[in-house]
This record gives structure tokens, sequence and C-alpha cells, in this order.
């Protein structure tokens, strides 16, 4: 496989694409306060007593909602869920936005929410439909706590870069999803995403992002962005799924994800959190001060993104927001 063409087809994906959209919507929001934390993380942080109070929100793409209107609804649920843990919190409720031509969309979107807040134990507690609009259509909320926060902006040079999928699953027929949470146990996937907030507490983790629809390398160049370091990422070093190409594997968004950022002497400790639980984790690369993203296959290295010159989703690391609102106040 070659190296170049791997990465150009990385850069000129979709999902990367809708990754940059976000760019002008953060520097349109620049100035206001955003919390504990600058905009650009999985959610919002909200100091609250000796803790933070987390919020998130979901948007899906409207064919996905169209072609798998369950799901989708489970996945309403499921990926936000996912966020708050990737914080280092837990989840306490959430809310939906629905819009459907008609009930049987909406009612198929519903059971959805309804299997995975059972499944997951967060409540859906309101929210706001529509069944009169000519597209389904689905946006979930969630609120969250952590006791001690995990963020993207945090990640030092000289950390170990280490991603952890769960192996359990399967494609569904849409899209590159890979599903290892609507056929798994409910308390198995409770506990699997309880290691998140174990590992804050006992500060075994410096920062963790939730592997989203840019796959495991645009979610590692979001944090990468976000604490304003490089990385080297050996992609011969990412577990996969026996049988999954690679290319196919970049491009997936998997159910139970996340790329961490940990100081050396507790890699260990971290990688066996998770395998205790049957979860693939590895070593996949090293954060450096260098501001470029680089990746590494068969022995061969190339720039995939130089963040020195070229933004991605425009976050910005804390110590320069910091440093604008002193400046601007």
């Amino acid at each position: 496989m070659n190296l170049h063409a791997l990465m150009r087809g990385l850069r000129d994906s979709n999902a990367f694409a809708h990754k940059r959209d976000i760019q002008p919507m953060i520097a349109g929001l620049a100035g206001l306060d955003s919390g504990a934390l600058p905009l650009g993380d999985d959610s919002a942080a909200l100091r609250d007593g000796d803790g933070h109070l987390l919020i998130a929100i979901e948007g899906f793409i409207n064919e996905f909602v169209a072609a798998e209107p369950a799901f989708a609804g489970y996945c309403g649920v499921m990926v936000n869920v996912s966020d708050i843990y990737a914080m280092g919190g837990r989840p306490l409720a959430v809310v939906d936005a629905l819009w459907s031509d008609g009930s049987e969309h909406a009612d198929a979107i519903l059971g959805g929410l309804r299997e995975a807040a059972a499944k997951y134990r967060v409540p859906v507690v309101g929210g706001h439909s529509n069944v009169r609009t000519d597209r389904p259509q689905l946006a979930v909320a969630i609120l969250g706590r952590a006791r001690a926060l995990l963020t993207s902006f945090d990640a030092n040079p000289g950390d170990s870069l280490i991603t952890v999928y769960d192996p359990r699953g399967r494609y569904r027929p849409v899209a590159d999803n890979w599903d290892a949470s609507s056929e798994a146990p409910a308390e198995r996937l409770r506990g699997d995403l309880e290691i998140l907030p174990m590992l804050a507490e006992q500060g075994l983790c410096r920062a963790a992002k939730d592997i989203s629809m840019a796959g495991v390398v645009g979610t590692t160049l979001m944090l990468l962005e976000a604490s304003g370091v490089g990385a080297v990422l050996d992609l011969d070093a990412l577990p996969r799924p026996a049988g999954v190409p690679l290319e196919r594997w970049l491009r997936t968004f998997p159910s139970y994800g996340f790329v961490l950022s940990v100081a050396p002497a507790h890699r260990a400790a971290v990688l066996r959190a998770f395998h205790e639980r049957n979860l693939a984790a590895a070593e996949v690369g090293t954060v450096t001060a260098s501001g470029r993203f680089e990746l590494s296959l068969n022995g061969k290295r190339g720039l995939f993104w130089d963040l020195r010159r070229q933004p991605f989703i425009g976050s910005t690391p804390r110590s320069q927001s910091l440093c604008a609102i002193h400046q601007g106040g």
C-alpha cells in the first residue's frame, strides 16, 4: 500500500471535509465564554463543585437517519455517552430533537433511542419533535459529570499515543460503522466505558478523545491541534479487526474507540486496564513538540499534516486561549 496515496485519500475524504467545516464555526464563536475549556473538545465542561458538568450534542447526517432510523436513534445515545466518557465523565441524561416525514420514521428512531437508553442506563428526559417535515433528522444532547477531567488539550511531548477499540463487533450494512454495541451485553458495555473515568481519577491518562467519523487519524489530528503538539503515528501498529484492510479501518467510525495520550510511566497500567476487559489496545506512536503530524507505514514515513501552517478544525491550545482572554480583557 502506498503511504502517500493513503494520506491523500484521507485528506480528501468527506469525513475530513465535515471536520474542516467546524473551523468557521469555532471562529464565529471566538471571544465567547466557553466554560472551563476552549472550544473543540468532545464536550463542554462547566466547573461545578469539586468537578465539572459536561454538555455535548450530536447531530446526524440526513442520509444515515433515513437509511438506518432505528440505529440512528440508538447512536443518538451511544455516541453521546462515548463523548462523556472520553472526558473522564459519566452520563446523567439525554434530550433529543427529532424531525420526520410522518410517524413511521419517528417510531423507528425513538425505538432505537429507548433501546440504547436502557442499555447504557441513561434516561431520555425530554426533547423536541416535529413529524410534519420533508425528511427524518435527529440531534441528541447529553448532560454528564466528571470528578476528574480528561481533555483534548493536555497531551505533552514524549507521551505515548495509545488507541483502543472493541474487536467484538461487525460492520453495519451502511457506511463504515463498526458496531460493537447493539448486540453486546449491557453490563459489559458499561464496564468497558468505566475504564475512562477510572484512568482520569487515578491520574493515569493525560489526554483523551473519542474516535469519530474522521477515524483514528482524524481524531488524533484533532487532539494534537487542541494540545498544540505533533506526533508520529505508526499505522502498522494500529490494532484492527482481522481481515479488515487498513484503508477501510482508517475510515471507520467504531462504536467504542479512543485515542489516549499517556505519560510513559503509566503506559503499561493503561494498556493492562483495557486488555483485562478483552479490548484491543496498543501503543501506536509518540507525541512530539513539532506541530507536525507524521504517519509511518512499512518502514516509510510521511508528513500528513503540519498544524503550524494549516489548522484542521481550528481549536486553540488552552495556553493560547488563556493568553487571548487576558489580552482582550
